[in-house]
């Protein structure tokens, strides 16, 4: 198995990688790690790769092509194979996709719908408070998987549009962590672990059968327009009314479709119900 971490902060992963069950999986050579520091793929003096949130608000936002560029370069070191649209839905016909050896990425179309495309060679992973919850049958399946890409997210969250390119999004549960990396640690413990042959005899495999509110809206950055995809206009726009009750519709909407348990604890105004009625065409 292959894996690898994309992250602002190398040193924050690279000791655990080093010690017990993940530096013997190594040198066995039943898995190669690597990090790569994401500003390695940033083109201006100082090397930025985050930018403050369209809309305002409080914290920075991770910028996107730096992130496009580095997954780039690993698919381009392992070309994607049969690749399809998960749920029957389109691939579209535009210059930045998965397709055979061109090794580029999948960019979305205006399909509301659309999913990220699935490969079997490659799974890209976002590590957010916003993904499927990370459980033991998770780590089973992830541990067959030959090649992984960890994307970890940091300061105030990752622009919307990274998330086209990525097949899945994980949470390893219902807290705050300073970025993604302790967390895409959790998980490569978890799954490499499960890798035969990575543990001795003497070991054995045991499986053992947020803070209250909703979840995140989606975050944007500079730039305005990224191959193709652009930020919704009413962030632009300047009226902090109407940015705001975008943001309270979107997290709406985010949580309903992702953990709609999370409304049972929320005490919802009229307003949030109405918004609620708009989503589900009611």
């Amino acid at each position: 198995m292959r894996i690898d971490i994309l992250t602002l902060f190398p040193d924050m992963v690279k000791g655990p990688l080093k010690e017990s069950i993940l530096k013997r999986a190594q040198e066995k050579g039943l898995v190669k790690i690597d990090v790569l520091n994401i500003r390695s793929f940033t083109h201006n003096k100082h090397r930025t790769a985050d930018d403050a949130s369209y809309g305002g608000g409080a914290g920075m936002v991770l910028k996107p092509e730096p992130i496009f560029e580095a997954v780039e370069s690993l698919i381009k070191q392992a070309p994607p194979r049969n690749c399809r649209a998960i749920s029957g839905t389109k691939v579209p016909e535009i210059s930045l996709k998965f397709q055979g050896a061109s090794s580029k990425l999948q960019a979305p179309s205006k399909d509301k719908g659309l999913k990220p495309v699935a490969c079997d060679l490659q799974r890209i992973i976002l590590l957010t408070p916003q993904g499927k919850r990370f459980d033991q049958g998770m780590a089973k399946r992830m541990a067959k998987e030959k090649h992984l890409i960890f994307i970890c997210g940091h300061y105030e969250g990752i622009d919307e549009r990274v998330k086209r390119i990525v097949t899945d999004e994980i949470s390893i549960g219902d807290y705050v962590l300073t970025g993604g990396e302790l967390a895409s640690l959790v998980v490569i413990d978890a799954l490499v672990r499960l890798i035969p042959g990575v543990l001795g005899k003497e070991e054995s495999i045991i499986c053992d059968s947020f803070y209250s509110g909703l979840l995140d809206y989606p975050h944007y950055t500079r730039p305005e327009e990224c191959r193709g995809m652009r930020v919704p206009k009413i962030l632009l726009s300047g009226d902090h009314k109407r940015i705001a009750s975008w943001r309270r519709k979107e997290a709406l909407r985010m949580t309903l479709e992702k953990r709609p348990d999370l409304l049972q604890g929320i005490k919802l105004s009229s307003e949030d119900k109405r918004l609620l009625r708009e989503i589900e065409g009611k």
